[in-house]
């Protein structure tokens, strides 16, 4: 029995009816992104491995467990891209960016390789819409890329999304609270799941990421980061949040906050869907202040956003937020006879040149199974050409809503559709 194929667990396919979703979400986020003066980049699929071990951190759930990792045949250790921002950071650095005005502002749209258990919204390979600004550590650069990604979610008419904030410290405040984390977890570890007993010990800020059930509680008691802050990641944390009232964007303060990442300092971010929480997470970032000196570079300050397009996209569906339709063609060209055939070919193209969209009928079906092709496809009109049409130089149009029709010259049929 011949194997019949299937999208490999955790992809999926996006289908032509789901299109106009994509384009809408596209077309926002490269005018938006626009606005705020960020340029588009492009960085490869695929990395060297190392990359994201020493970028986003040895003992993240990431490098440990989901990235997809081969050689190639060469012999070098790659990875397919598990996230956006380290590789910008290569980019800046290999292409000399520091020496450009700061920060630099830039945006991606790419695919991104998980291997991760696949859930709603989320799949092994996704799409990130991803803006990153290097080069100035001021509050007021955290502050734009949230409004940024606020306002993309405003414009594409996202409601229900709830902003959380928190602080994570640097260099200096962190070791502080992580000895306070720890000696909180000290005789609770019985009480948490197996994956968060091998945090305590490796990366304890993690286990307030954790996601199983039995450990929210003792998340939940968990001393809060802000309490513990230095005075300059304090100062930072409260003009970040003054910015944000400046605009009108509300958010609430998220004590047990942290990223999945190693690289993350200071603000970070998310926006979460009020019904289901952080594990639906629509969007989230923060600042990376010691990302770019991590890969080779000088100490350079850096932050930005990932938002994965699935979740937007799921969640537009689920707010029955409206969207255009499918593009259909204008025009149906059938031919009831052999002879006609190429004279329809030449007419629909003739059409398109025009700017107009048509279709063609194919193959051997008869004038009346053609008629239901252009209904099915939602065309607004049908052209007919027959024998009688083909020997005047005309085609019969056929306005399929009533069934009006009229024959004319052919050069008048694209007359008509641009008036």
């Amino acid at each position: 029995m011949t194997k019949r194929y299937k999208a490999p667990r955790g992809t999926t396919d996006v289908l032509p009816e789901d299109q106009p979703y994509w384009d809408r979400v596209w077309e926002a986020s490269a005018r938006i992104c626009g606005l705020f003066g960020y340029r588009r980049i492009e960085t490869p699929v695929f990395e060297d491995a190392s990359l994201f071990s020493r970028g986003v951190g040895e003992v993240t759930d990431i490098v440990q467990k989901e990235m997809y990792v081969f050689e190639d045949r060469g012999g070098q250790q790659l990875a397919l891209r598990p996230e956006g921002t380290a590789p910008v950071c290569r980019a800046y650095l290999e292409h000399g960016m520091h020496n450009l005005p700061q920060p630099v502002r830039l945006w991606y749209w790419c695919p991104i390789f998980r291997y991760d258990r696949p859930q709603a919204g989320r799949y092994r390979q996704h799409t990130q819409l991803g803006c990153e600004a290097i080069g100035e550590a001021d509050a007021s650069v955290d502050a734009e890329v949230i409004e940024l990604l606020f306002r993309l979610y405003e414009d594409l008419g996202l409601q229900g999304l709830t902003l959380h904030l928190n602080s994570i410290g640097d260099g200096e405040c962190r070791p502080r609270y992580l000895e306070a984390l720890r000696g909180y977890y000290a005789d609770k570890l019985e009480q948490v799941c197996n994956d968060c007993k091998e945090r305590y010990q490796r990366n304890p800020l993690r286990l307030l990421d954790c996601k199983q059930e039995r450990c929210q509680p003792v998340i939940a008691a968990a001393p809060p980061f802000t309490d513990h802050l230095c005075d300059a990641c304090a100062d930072h944390f409260s003009r970040l949040r003054a910015y944000l009232e400046e605009v009108e964007i509300e958010y609430v303060v998220n004590p047990r906050l942290v990223r999945g990442l190693d690289y993350y300092t200071r603000a970070v971010f998310e926006f979460q869907p009020q019904a289901e929480g952080a594990q639906s997470t629509v969007g989230a970032g923060g600042r990376y202040d010691g990302l770019i000196e991590q890969l080779g570079g000088r100490p350079t300050p850096g932050t930005g956003f990932a938002t994965g397009i699935e979740r937007i996209i799921l969640n537009l569906k689920r707010q029955e937020v409206a969207v255009d339709a499918p593009v259909r063609p204008r025009v149906f060209v059938a031919f009831q006879t052999a002879e006609a055939r190429s004279q329809a070919f030449r007419l629909a193209s003739g059409l398109r040149r025009e700017g107009i969209a048509a279709v063609v009928a194919a193959g051997e079906r008869s004038l009346k199974a053609q008629m239901r092709h252009a209904d099915s496809l939602g065309a607004d009109y049908a052209a007919i050409i027959g024998k009688r049409e083909l020997e005047h130089g005309t085609a019969t149009l056929r306005r399929l809503s009533d069934g009006h029709q009229e024959t004319l010259p052919l050069a008048d049929v694209a007359t008509i559709m641009t008036h």
